[in-house]
């Protein structure tokens, strides 16, 4: 299965072992399907709270993987009460949702499982500097970060977890290379996007002076 630039760039960041990934608002299934070939020696879990999706998803399994059933689970729930597995590895996977459910989604798992070895993979739609900043909050690290480009938009892939010790930064550190166009082009995008935000006078978030600051 062809996977989309961004759900292929998710994919790549699970480059070591766990016991369970969580494919979260998976949607059709698409990424955590490649994962099950991917990661044969990890349980796969399709999340969404869509009754419909998961049913038809679930079919979609029954029919091309039933041979390693063992392999993958699906459950219809919100993900905010994930039930994850303890003592053991738990990857947990959110794409395709906007930043404010996504942190709100983060921060009940982390309420939930405060003492877990908790590590995510994150992509957003919007709003990534307030993902950033409420992750920092949180106590989270960085242990990778990609920005990728697919169908004239932009995402930022984060790969964090409350036990890194490599800082997370608000507005991105390791994911820059601004000799490339497109990288150019997405920062100059960020920065009117906040200024146009900043013209409001109702705006308390001033942050646009932050990205410019890498243009030096």
């Amino acid at each position: 299965m062809k996977l989309s630039s961004r759900l292929d760039t998710i994919r790549n960041k699970v480059t070591t072992h766990y016991d369970h990934i969580w494919d979260c608002c998976c949607d059709h299934g698409q990424l955590g399907m490649a994962l099950l070939a991917s990661q044969p020696k990890s349980v796969i879990h399709f999340v969404d709270v869509v009754d419909s999706l998961m049913v038809e998803l679930e079919t979609r399994l029954n029919k091309y993987a039933a041979d390693i059933q063992p392999q993958w689970q699906v459950h219809c729930m919100d993900v905010a009460h994930l039930p994850l597995v303890n003592d053991s590895k738990n990857l947990i996977i959110i794409a395709g949702v906007g930043g404010d459910l996504l942190i709100e989604l983060v921060r009940s798992i982390y309420q939930y499982n405060k003492d877990a070895d908790l590590e995510f993979i994150l992509c957003p739609v919007l709003h990534n500097h307030r993902v950033r900043r409420e992750l920092i909050e949180m106590g989270f690290g960085l242990i990778s970060e990609t920005l990728v480009k697919e169908n004239q938009r932009f995402y930022e892939v984060l790969h964090v977890s409350n036990r890194s010790t490599q800082p997370l930064h608000c507005i991105g550190s390791e994911m820059w290379n601004l000799s490339d166009t497109e990288h150019q082009e997405y920062l100059h995008k960020t920065i009117a996007h906040y200024k146009r935000m900043e013209a409001n006078p109702k705006c308390s978030e001033k942050v646009s002076h932050l990205y410019a600051h890498l243009l030096n």
